[in-house]
């Protein structure tokens, strides 16, 4: 899977990243999720798992040519918006080596891969909702 780098809201470039793929998907790289309260929240099922990030990573999608929306809903794969500005996603774990070769992921780290339809029908939900539709 191929990778192309849409953005991240730190300054050291390790963490939260958000990337386009090449299968028409995204891949939201994050705060792991250990024992924890927003885990214990959540139902994942085998193969997939779930990060945490800044909700403004969104808006890094203006660079795969889509509006910067506002994560506003709690709709999958968006599970949970904390208090703090965060958000967890929930999708299939990445585990394909030549993705996972082409980032830099610190040990409390990992990512999921959200179809892309899934992820903007969610945005842009939040966005028509925001504008009053």
């Amino acid at each position: 899977m191929k990778l192309r780098f849409l953005g991240t809201n730190s300054t050291g470039g390790d963490c939260p990243t958000l990337y386009a793929t090449d299968r028409d998907s995204y891949i939201v790289q994050g705060w792991q999720l250990f024992a924890n309260e927003l885990l214990t929240q959540l139902d994942v099922p085998d193969g997939e798992t779930a990060v945490e990030v800044p909700t403004e990573l969104f808006e890094h999608l203006r660079e795969d040519g889509l509006p910067a929306w506002e994560v506003d809903r709690v709709q999958s794969p968006i599970m949970i918006i904390t208090p703090q500005g965060t958000c967890v996603v929930q999708g299939e774990a990445v585990t394909d080596p030549e993705a996972l070769s082409q980032m830099s992921i610190p040990h409390y780290e990992t990512c999921v891969e959200v179809p892309k339809e899934v992820l903007t029908a969610v945005l842009e939900e939040s966005y028509g909702a925001a504008l009053g539709r």
